[in-house]
Order: structure tokens, then C-alpha cells, then sequence
């Protein structure tokens, strides 16, 4: 792996930081205890185009940039719990479980229709 191809994940990394940004901005949120949309739709969007991305086919460098670097910093597993842990201390455990349910199983299926996708670009 070359440097150019590490400084270009750590460029699209930044890239990826401020598109998940400005994606979960656009999302309002009234009250804490809504159901967390801006990082929910960042990362369904990230596992879609992650499967795109494994679908095509990818080389190795472009796996690195595209799926490590952009999609790695567009999506967050790290927010997905803490919102998920704040809702359940909050006492909207149902909340909490719908969150984790339902990102899981559009998740997989996202990706999936992303791998499909991709294996006919």
C-alpha cells in the first residue's frame, strides 16, 4: 500500500466526517427523546454503499478509500450506541430496541441490495 493511497483515505475520511455531518444536520430532531433519524439514515446510506462498492467488485485500493476511508468516517457505530444508550437511560427503552432492530435488519438488508447492485454496474 503506497502513501498516496493512505493520504487519500485520510483526505476522504475528512470528506466522509463532514458528509455525515451535513446529512445528519438536515435531519431535524424536536425532542431527545426522538428517535435518533440523522444517524440512522447516515448509516443505512454508508451499508448501501459499502455493499455497492464490495458488489462492483472494488480493487483493493478503492475498497481503502471508498469503504475505509470515506464510508468508515461517513458512518458511525460509535453515535448508533450512545444514542441507543441514551435513549434506554432516558427510559425510552422501546425506543432504544427499535433502534437497534430496525438499523440492523435495514442495514443488512441495505447492504445486500448494494452488493446486488454493484454486481451489475
Amino acid at each position: 500500500m503506497s502513501l498516496p493511497v493512505w493520504i487519500g483515505v485520510a483526505l476522504l475520511g475528512g470528506c466522509g466526517a463532514v458528509a455525515r455531518y451535513l446529512v445528519h444536520a438536515s435531519v431535524v430532531r424536536v425532542d431527545p427523546d426522538d428517535f435518533p433519524l440523522g444517524t440512522f439514515i447516515v448509516n443505512i446510506l454508508g451499508a448501501f454503499a459499502l455493499g455497492v462498492v464490495v458488489g462492483a467488485g472494488a480493487g483493493h485500493d478503492v475498497r481503502l478509500l471508498a469503504g475505509t476511508g470515506f464510508l468508515g468516517a461517513f458512518t458511525t457505530f460509535s453515535t448508533w450506541m450512545f444514542e441507543t444508550e441514551r435513549l434506554a437511560a432516558d427510559g425510552y427503552a422501546r425506543q432504544a430496541a427499535v433502534n437497534i432492530a430496525i438499523s440492523l435488519a435495514l442495514g443488512l438488508g441495505a447492504a445486500a441490495l448494494g452488493v446486488q447492485l454493484g454486481a451489475v454496474l
